[in-house]
């Protein structure tokens, strides 16, 4: 459900009153360069009248031939290259044609826009890459706000006017939000609805957005509900999901990772080794994913409010990134919903990497009472591609770390699930779709998570004996999880 409830100074709901605002404002003029659904964008300003105070120039080039001759050959028509070509292209003209005559009192932008919208021809995916160039005072350098979409109308009449709808909130926010950063986020869906449109990245740039982290935008997305999840390159930059994903097998990890530890990147080390000797996957290359989980349990627990603490989500993913794997933050608590988010982007294999607890509530039927076919639906939407989970073992006594006797030690092969689904889970274990991790590492099965967090804040130096040491390091020198912060108390212990 997004959340569109924000305060902003005189800022209009209504697309038309954005579009006529714009209209009469002498100080804002530019560019639309629109590619695919047609000039929807442009439409509105036309219709409220007055688009003459607004409006340079409108332009479609929809021909491959004409848009190359224009903004230079590309291999792919709809994607962020070309929406950048179009705005260097778009304002270059801008500015050159119009800076001397009126640049004192103007504040120029480009809006540009390259969508894939549903046709006879097109029944895939609909997305798109839209952005506005503009300048926040006269004279200024400029900015750039680049945003991906996924139209979610069934029709292409409809997937027009929310593209309209939300081209017109892109310029408005732009132009007139760009000193507040959530409203900004919060107004590019005002007069749709989640299930119009999603917004699954968001890229702000220029002296207008001094200071803004890019990775905390991609975040309040999904805390505002704007999409689900957020990618992060193992650079630190956002990502649009299709850029990191596209046909790829993906092998992803799920966890709190506060801090990551030597059983997280154990458990990485053994399915890596399994999941690259996969047949399917000879010859490939896969990609690691972590994930963090906004609504698990362990996540939450760092929440004011009930919603999550921004920094420490950023925290973790900058440790993460240091191992030099992509970090995905979602909204996906279900692994059926996970999985289908992964395989919109790839059909290859995938690669879910649980640890045994995980994977016995995976089987807890209380956790599917919404679901009409319940637990056996679950399963049916999270195997119905090429999935395979891949089980860390357990202790059965974890207040006993040091005994690693096979008694003590719980795999997949031994693991015990509630007796009615006992023989779903054999016959899943038999074909495959489950499989125990081999040759992991005892001494990590013992680590204690919060046992690791607590010594970190209270710097007693036994928890870097557990967790890896450039990861060490890093938590050090940025004082990351709290580190040092209850240090003082130990004398008083």
């Amino acid at each position: 459900m997004i959340n569109s409830d924000y305060v902003a100074d005189e800022v209009p709901i209504e697309t038309s009153q954005k579009a006529f605002q714009l209209n009469l404002d002498n100080e804002v003029y530019g560019t639309l360069a629109e590619i695919g659904a047609g000039q929807e964008v442009a439409r509105w300003f036309f219709r409220v009248g007055g688009a003459s105070g607004t409006i340079a120039k409108t332009i479609s080039a929809y021909d491959m031939q004409f848009s190359d001759a224009i903004y230079g050959s590309a291999s792919r028509y709809v994607s962020r290259q070309r929406l950048s070509t179009m705005l260097d292209h778009e304002y270059r003209l801008l500015i050159e044609r119009l800076s001397e005559q009126r640049g004192e009192k103007t504040r120029f932008f480009v809006f540009a826009n390259t969508v894939a919208a549903k046709s006879f021809s097109r029944i895939s995916d609909s997305h798109g890459w839209m952005g506005v160039r503009f300048q926040h005072a006269p004279e200024a350098d400029h900015s750039d706000v680049i945003i991906h979409c996924r139209l979610l109308d069934g029709e292409n009449f409809q997937q027009q006017d929310t593209l309209g709808i939300a081209g017109v909130n892109l310029i408005f926010g732009a132009t007139r939000l760009f000193d507040q950063a959530d409203c900004l986020l919060l107004s590019l869906i005002d007069s749709l609805t989640d299930k119009r449109i999603e917004i699954d990245m968001i890229k702000l740039t220029g002296p207008a957005f001094e200071g803004i982290d890019n990775r905390l935008m991609a975040l309040k997305l999904v805390q505002f509900g704007l999409t689900q999840s957020a990618l992060f390159t193992a650079m630190g930059e956002v990502a649009q999901p299709a850029e990191v994903l596209y046909k790829k097998p993906i092998l992803i990890e799920r966890g709190s990772f506060r801090p990551p530890s030597k059983r997280h990147l154990d458990m990485l080390e053994c399915s890596w080794n399994q999941f690259r000797k996969e047949p399917e996957n000879k010859d490939l290359e896969p990609l690691v994913l972590f994930e963090m989980n906004l609504k698990h349990s362990d996540n939450l627990a760092a929440s004011k409010g009930g919603i999550p603490e921004s920094q420490d989500f950023l925290d973790r993913a900058d440790v993460l990134s240091s191992l030099g794997h992509p970090v995905l933050i979602s909204n996906y608590f279900r692994y059926y919903r996970l999985a289908g988010y992964l395989f919109r982007y790839t059909d290859k294999m995938v690669g879910l990497v649980l640890g045994l607890p995980n994977l016995q509530e995976l089987f807890e039927e209380k956790y599917y009472t919404d679901l009409s076919g319940g637990i056996l639906e679950s399963f049916g939407r999270l195997f119905k591609n090429r999935l395979k989970i891949y089980a860390y073992p357990t202790l059965r006594d974890p207040k006993n770390p040091e005994d690693h006797s096979p008694g003590n030690i719980i795999t997949a092969e031994t693991i015990q699930v509630t007796p009615r689904l006992r023989h779903l889970y054999a016959h899943l274990y038999e074909e495959g779709r489950i499989e125990s991790l081999k040759d992991f590492k005892k001494s990590c099965l013992g680590i204690n998570h919060q046992g690791i967090l607590d010594g970190i804040r209270h710097d007693d130096g036994e928890w870097e004996k557990d967790v890896p040491l450039d990861i060490v390091h890093h938590i050090k020198e940025n004082h990351a999880f709290g580190y040092g912060s209850l240090a003082k108390d130990r004398g008083g212990d």
